[in-house]
């Protein structure tokens, strides 16, 4: 009787939004709790279900869990450092409903330094193990580069070595801080230091200041680029295609870049066997189209800056420069989603000199 039960028992609906998840969840809730508090299941009575749920929803979201005390349990959902995910992950959270036992929490959040310690193959990473110092280059005055000391570094152990200082500093200086405001980041041993060796304990300090005078300096700096003046490059490819790029050079020598550090790469793949690497007529109607749709939500006194376009071998890519991440992330999803016949993909990340972009001045 019970296998008819489970036979015939209907299907549960996918989640198309936030609020069907949480619902979800909250049917379930008491469940997963008591996963959580036992732990010896914890994988088949609640990660099994929980990631089909979160996939439904979008692809990208991570998660940590564990007991914060004896009545209640932690559940941390991370974006695993793609910057492109983290404001999904931040509305889900702000989505939630209170629930007795549970604490939801989006990114990972920074932790006291005494209550950091990574053991991994081998090495440690606390306290004791780690020291920085922080590089200047007069080139690059707002880029905040550090490098990080390991007291037992080894090069044959190289990424390991390195594998784990980014866990520790993800967890001390917490997933939001550690993606968004360190511009460059390298471990080294101590005989390879070239400067005198800071505690790791002020990093967190050193941060937050650099992070106040940059945007102190910047506060309030936009473009408007009505007046632009664009350039049409060409290029012959060794394919024997041409390379065709439409790109506004004149704001390229922009004093103030470093105001707009978050760039973005939007990148469409169409099939151009049969027009040497172009878009036949229709094709290029439709990109165009997108790029209107694009440039029409993300305008450039609101803070996203057009920076041209360049077509070649079956690929456009499109390109901005932008003031913040979050809301290119969302219009970029929402594009994948409003053109689903087309091959669609996009990285944004932090360039603040634009560097991405020099391959197009003279």
């Amino acid at each position: 009787m019970s296998f008819l039960k489970n036979l015939f028992q209907k299907k549960e609906e996918p989640v198309a939004n936030y609020a069907d998840f949480w619902a979800w969840f909250a049917k379930h809730e008491k469940d997963f709790l008591n996963a959580v508090r036992k732990g010896s299941s914890i994988e088949e009575d609640f990660f099994e279900k929980l990631s089909p749920k979160l996939d439904e929803l979008k692809d990208g979201f991570f998660y940590v869990t564990g007991m914060l005390n004896d009545d209640t349990a932690k559940l941390v959902f991370t974006a695993d450092g793609a910057i492109a995910n983290i404001v999904f992950v931040e509305e889900l959270v702000n989505a939630a409903p209170t629930l007795a036992g549970w604490k939801f929490v989006a990114l990972k959040p920074p932790i006291d330094i005494q209550n950091v310690g990574i053991a991994m193959d081998d090495y440690t990473f606390d306290k004791d193990s780690l020291s920085f110092y922080s590089n200047d280059d007069p080139d690059y005055p707002d880029e905040i580069d550090i490098t990080i000391v390991h007291r037992d570094y080894k090069e044959e152990d190289k990424e390991s070595i390195t594998g784990g200082t980014y866990l520790f500093i993800d967890n001390f200086v917490g997933e939001l801080n550690s993606v968004t405001t360190i511009d460059n980041l390298v471990v080294i041993g101590k005989a390879d230091a070239k400067k005198e060796l800071i505690p790791i304990e002020k990093l967190k300090d050193f941060l937050i200041w650099r992070e106040k005078e940059f945007i102190e300096k910047y506060e309030g700096v936009l473009q408007n680029t009505d007046d632009a003046e664009f350039s049409v490059l060409q290029a012959d490819l060794e394919s024997g295609n041409m390379l065709i790029a439409t790109i506004n050079t004149s704001i390229l020598s922009w004093e103030n870049k470093a105001s707009h550090p978050w760039l973005v790469c939007l990148e469409i793949t169409f099939d151009g066997h049969e027009t040497n690497g172009m878009p036949d007529p229709e094709t290029d109607e439709i990109l165009n189209q997108l790029e209107d749709k694009l440039l029409d939500d993300l305008k450039d006194h609101e803070g996203y800056l057009y920076i041209g376009h360049q077509t070649a071998d079956g690929v456009r890519e499109i390109y901005l420069a932008c003031r913040d991440f979050r809301k290119p992330s969302k219009v970029l999803h929402q594009l994948t989603l409003d053109y689903p016949d087309l091959d669609i993909k996009y990285q944004i990340y932090k360039d603040k000199y634009w560097k991405s972009y020099d391959r197009f001045l003279p």
